[in-house]
C-alpha cells in the first residue's frame, strides 16, 4: 500500500525504510508512527526479508524528534522498530534528536554521517524521554554517560557518539547510504534464521542471568540443527561454494 510519510522498498532480501517528512526534519507525528508500525508488522511477516535499513529522507536530518498533535498527544515509534525480528541498521544521515535518537537506539547497528548530531533536549523543556531513551541509552553507552547526556540536554557530534559507543561507525555523508547498503548485503548473505536467533539471544540475554542466557543460547543453537538452512550451510562448506539459504 502507498504511504505518505514513509518510503518503503525491498530488494535482494533487504528492506529499506526512509522517514519522509524532510520539511519537518522527519519528525514523528501520528501518521508517521502509524505507517511505520504497519511497515514493521509487514517485515516480520515477510520471510523474504533478512535485514532492514532505516534512514531519513533528505540530507539534513535523520529525525529531529516528535511533532505532537494539537491535543498534546505523542506517539511511540521506537516500539515498532524494536519489535522487528530481523537485524535493523540505522543509517543516521543527519541530526537524531529527542524521539529521533530514541528511534535510532531501537535499531541494532547504528552508522552515522559525519554531519549528524545527537541529543535529548527534553529536560530543558521540563520533560523526559518517553520512547525508550532512559532505558536503551544506558544499555548502550553505560549508566553514567547516559545520565550525563539526558540530564544536561547536551548535543554531541557524530565523532563524540562513536567514541562513547552510541554509533558503530562515522562516514562522510555522501558515502553513508553505500556503507549501510554494503553492511546490509553482508548480513543478508548469512542464514536468515540464524540472524533472527542471534538477535533474540543477545536482546533477551541482556535481561537474564548469565546462566539463563546460556540456556537460551543453547536452545536456539539446537533449534537451528532442525532447519534446512543448517543442512545447506554444511553442504556448502563441504563443497566450498556459497550457501543458498531459504529461511527454512
Amino acid at each position: 500500500m502507498p504511504y505518505s510519510t514513509v518510503i518503503y522498498t525491498k530488494k535482494d532480501h533487504i528492506a529499506h525504510i526512509a522517514l519522509n517528512r524532510p520539511e519537518a526534519g522527519n519528525s514523528i507525528n501520528l501518521k508517521l508512527a502509524q505507517e511505520l508500525g504497519d511497515i514493521c508488522r509487514q517485515i516480520n511477516q515477510d520471510e523474504d526479508i533478512y535485514v532492514v535499513v532505516l534512514t531519513g529522507a533528505g540530507d539534513k536530518a535523520f529525525c529531529k524528534g516528535s511533532q505532537p498533535e494539537k491535543s498534546g498527544t505523542i506517539y511511540s515509534a521506537a516500539t515498532a522498530t524494536a519489535g522487528i525480528e530481523k537485524p535493523v541498521i540505522a543509517a543516521i544521515n543527519g541530526d537524531a534528536l529527542g524521539q529521533g535518537l530514541e528511534l535510532a537506539l531501537s535499531c541494532d547497528i547504528r552508522l552515522a554521517s559525519d554531519k549528524a548530531n545527537f541529543g535529548f533536549p527534553q529536560v530543558a523543556q521540563g520533560l523526559i524521554p518517553f520512547d525508550g531513551g532512559t532505558q536503551r541509552l544506558p544499555r548502550i553507552v553505560g549508566r553514567g554517560k547516559a545520565l550525563e547526556l539526558i540530564l544536561t540536554a547536551e548535543t554531541i557530534t557524530a565523532q563524540e557518539a562513536v567514541e562513547i559507543g552510541l554509533v558503530s561507525k562515522v562516514v562522510g555523508g555522501a558515502n553513508l547510504a553505500a556503507e549501510a547498503e554494503a553492511l546490509a548485503r553482508t548480513i543478508a548473505g548469512k542464514g536468515p534464521i540464524a540472524l533472527r536467533y542471534i538477535k533474540e539471544a543477545v536482546n533477551k540475554g541482556l535481561d537474564l542471568t548469565l546462566e539463563q542466557g546460556l540456556h537460551l543460547e543453547a536452545d536456539l543453537y539446537f533449534l537451528l540443527h532442525t532447519t534446512a538452512d543448517r543442512t545447506e550451510g554444511i553442504t556448502a562448506f563441504i563443497k566450498k561454494r556459497p550457501p543458498k539459504f531459504k529461511g527454512k
